[in-house]
């Protein structure tokens, strides 16, 4: 999510009670010293859905991160270390054998074993369930017999239980990867609790997620306002330095901004675009940027008969200037993008989609006018996440360079825009942000492009393209998975399904309540190094 994930900002969105916050005015390395017992808030907007093997965008992400402890998480080199896994080990990439850490329970009680992965994987590769996730289990062997309306199977023959903190996975075909999938959200357990009967979810249970991780629900999702988690005392990893979280939501993010300066909000993960120019001087050093994976483009609706063509896809990424966006409104805080892949992945290529990323006014009115593109372009946004100065001004490039009419839509929320652009409602060309689930060339391409990927929300299809992603998955080397998946990037740049536009960096801040705060490459604060100024 984890879109990692789909990102629903720009950037690409308790033991104690919020009166208990402490009031200092230390910043980043304040003096004062901390305060433990104290909760932190968290700039989020609201999630689409707080089930592990539902949530595929970054705000459910943020919040799953408190509430459970990954398999694997990523040094700096964005290679994989065992978290909630003792190992993760396997001969022939194909049969993966999982050994968990003991002492891990859930909130509840329940002690950790191998059937909470297990049922938590097969409920969420099981089709008629309907999770957004469950593209990520197609690797496993049996997943298959789960597809369709009428599956053969409810479980995958690929899982096996080898005893209570053992598990084996053996997959379709070998997968060098495997191991660094783990970290994705998808991959969390869930306890016996979250079940009504084997195999049904208990309808309450996405209201007050129960995890394994450092934090606990605090009372239910308060849709459209918050939700809370307080510390975990009895978690057996690295304990978090404050006492709660609070995430709260935001319809805009100027609001969040205006909280952050006044100190009633600590942490905003994005700062708003038209912010940007002051940000430095509004927060000082509490003022931050770190690298983020974070990809922003522009989505068509391969199966409107208007969209259809790929020159009128061609000549309308030609008619935008991207420098221009991004000096004037992003104020040079992004990298423009002539790729379908982050830089931050290895097998990146700075340039791969040749003259349809080339600003061309004349020759792109010339494409655009021969190939009958329409007379008037929609492009649909989410109104939470700080987006309509940069369409407004992609709008206003597209009016002068193309000879149309164009106009920008709100839809309130990216829970919205998702649930429309899922059902194939008529939004016109619509906006969409991608942040890694797991650090591979593998995670722009598939889960965006693959005809079954779980966040293809545009009907494109190509099965010379899902041949090659499947070939560079079962590659027995990182070398010849990423030469496949160059190849299969290449017949993006023939197709355009999606218009590249920018590379995200995190830029954001914090109030005077707290320190050592820091976003990750997938969009996340980090919930255990974060701390209340005394």
């Amino acid at each position: 999510m984890r879109v990692r994930r789909l990102a629903a900002w720009t950037a690409l969105p308790l033991a104690v009670t919020l009166g208990l916050v402490a009031c200092g005015s230390g910043g980043d390395g304040g003096s004062g010293g901390t305060n433990p017992n104290a909760a932190v808030r968290i700039e989020i907007a609201e999630p689409q859905h707080l089930v592990p093997v539902n949530t595929t965008e970054t705000s459910g992400s943020q919040v799953l991160a408190a509430l459970f402890s990954p398999l694997v998480d990523y040094d700096e080199a964005n290679k994989p270390y065992e978290v909630a896994a003792e190992s993760v080990t396997s001969e022939d990439h194909r049969t993966w054998t999982v050994k968990l850490k003991d002492g891990y329970t859930f909130h509840n009680g329940e002690k950790v074993t191998a059937d909470n992965y297990i049922d938590a994987w097969n409920y969420g590769a099981y089709a008629p369930n309907g999770q957004n996730a469950s593209y990520f289990f197609e690797k496993i062997a049996g997943y298959e017999d789960l597809q369709g309306e009428a599956p053969k199977a409810r479980t995958m023959s690929g899982l096996k239980k080898v005893d209570d903190l053992t598990f084996t996975v053996t997959l379709s075909q070998p997968y060098t990867e495997f191991k660094t999938m783990l970290g994705y959200t998808a991959f969390y357990p869930m306890p016996k609790a979250a079940f009504s009967a084997p195999g049904v979810l208990d309808a309450s249970y996405e209201q007050a997620p129960i995890g394994q991780g450092p934090f606990k629900m605090k009372g239910t999702w308060q849709h459209d306002a918050k939700v809370e988690v307080e510390k975990y005392d009895a978690f057996p990893g690295e304990q978090p330095k404050v006492a709660g979280v609070e995430f709260r939501i935001y319809q805009q993010q100027t609001a969040a901004y205006a909280d952050v300066l006044s100190d009633n909000l600590d942490v905003i993960k994005t700062i708003p675009t038209e912010n940007l120019s002051t940000a430095s001087t509004d927060l000082g050093d509490r003022f931050k940027t770190s690298p983020a994976s974070t990809f922003q483009f522009l989505a068509f609706p391969t199966f409107q008969k208007e969209y259809s063509n790929p020159d009128v896809r061609k000549a309308i990424s030609m008619a935008i200037n991207r420098e221009e966006i991004t000096k004037s409104v992003f104020k040079d805080s992004q990298t423009p993008a002539r790729a379908f892949v982050s830089p931050v992945v290895a097998g990146y290529r700075e340039n791969t989609i040749g003259a349809a990323g080339t600003f061309d006014p004349a020759k792109a009115k010339a494409l655009y006018q021969a190939a009958g593109g329409p007379s008037r372009i929609e492009l649909s946004y989410n109104g939470d996440g700080g987006h309509k100065d940069w369409i407004d001004a992609t709008c206003n490039q597209l009016k002068a360079n193309l000879g149309v009419d164009c106009v920008g839509t709100a839809e309130p929320k990216f829970a919205d825009l998702l649930t429309k652009v899922k059902a194939k409602q008529p939004v016109g060309l619509f906006r969409m942000g991608w942040v890694m689930d797991f650090p591979s060339m593998e995670n722009y391409l598939g889960p965006l492009y693959s005809t079954n990927g779980s966040s293809n929300y545009y009907g494109y299809s190509n099965p010379e393209f899902d041949k090659l992603v499947a070939e560079g998955s079962a590659a027995a080397t990182e070398e010849e998975a990423i030469k496949k998946y160059q190849q299969a990037e290449e017949l993006l740049a023939e197709d355009m399904p999606v218009i590249p536009l920018r590379f995200g960096q995190n830029n954001f801040g914090h109030s005077t309540k707290v320190k050592n705060v820091e976003v990750d490459l997938f969009d996340r604060v980090d919930l255990l190094k974060i701390e209340v100024v005394q």
